[in-house]
């Protein structure tokens, strides 16, 4: 019997409760389901990631907490909230690892396009309101998803694969994309500028969401990042 379709998901960091935990929303694995393949949870604490793609077909960088600014040479604001070192430390070498291998496909979702932004030397802006104002809510006060309007470059991969330029998303999200990491392009902005997907264009198959696919699973849209993701993973097996 050969082996089915593994896909690395990133677990939230480990939380303070008794025992302490590692945990993951349930919308990353369901979707990784929906498209054929099997979820693996990759958690904090591993003294070499980057063996870990060893295991997988492709990575998936799942939201959470917000970044330690230290990571892209900034001080912390005082919204921040859920900062882990270790797990920043985990996707860090992830993200770097992973951008070095063509074959496996990456896509990054929420904190995860922060993460391979950050991991390629881009910086993040720490709390939008500040500098974009209120007239696009990235996420309701006082911590609570929302949803608004995306626009993507025709000619983008994201485009390609959404079928469509204008999307509405789930958003949850009070940082964003300052200074763009090395290759990276910005190819989806919200109303406000806030820059809600990048790619890496020398990768094959690296694409990065600032919204919440995994929370609309019942938009066939939505949906379509998962299965143009797996259907990635599965060629690279096949290779």
């Amino acid at each position: 019997m050969s082996r089915p379709l593994l896909i690395g998901i990133s677990s939230y960091a480990r939380d303070s409760g008794q025992p302490p935990a590692f945990s993951l929303p349930c919308g990353y694995v369901d979707a990784v389901r929906m498209a054929g393949a099997v979820p693996l949870v990759l958690t904090p604490g591993e003294r070499d990631p980057a063996r870990l793609l060893d295991l997988v077909d492709g990575l998936l960088l799942s939201g959470g907490g917000d970044i330690a600014p230290a990571a892209y040479g900034a001080h912390p604001h005082a919204t921040l909230y859920s900062i882990s070192e270790e797990r920043d430390h985990f996707e860090l070498e992830l993200a770097r690892a992973a951008v070095q291998r063509p074959e496996m496909p990456l896509l990054c979702i929420c904190r995860g396009l922060q993460i391979l932004n950050v991991a390629l030397g881009g910086t993040l802006h720490q709390h939008l309101p500040d500098v974009v104002g209120d007239a696009v809510l990235h996420r309701l006060p006082p911590r609570l998803p929302g949803r608004h309007a995306v626009h993507v470059e025709p000619s983008s991969r994201v485009a390609a694969i959404l079928g469509a330029t204008e999307v509405e998303v789930c958003s949850w999200h009070h940082q964003s994309v300052e200074r763009l990491g090395r290759g990276l392009h910005s190819v989806a902005w919200a109303d406000d500028d806030v820059i809600e997907a990048i790619e890496l264009a020398e990768h094959p198959w690296c694409v990065a969401v600032q919204w919440h696919p995994e929370m609309q699973l019942d938009d066939p849209t939505q949906v379509k990042l998962f299965a143009a993701f797996a259907k990635a993973a599965r060629e690279r097996k096949r290779s």
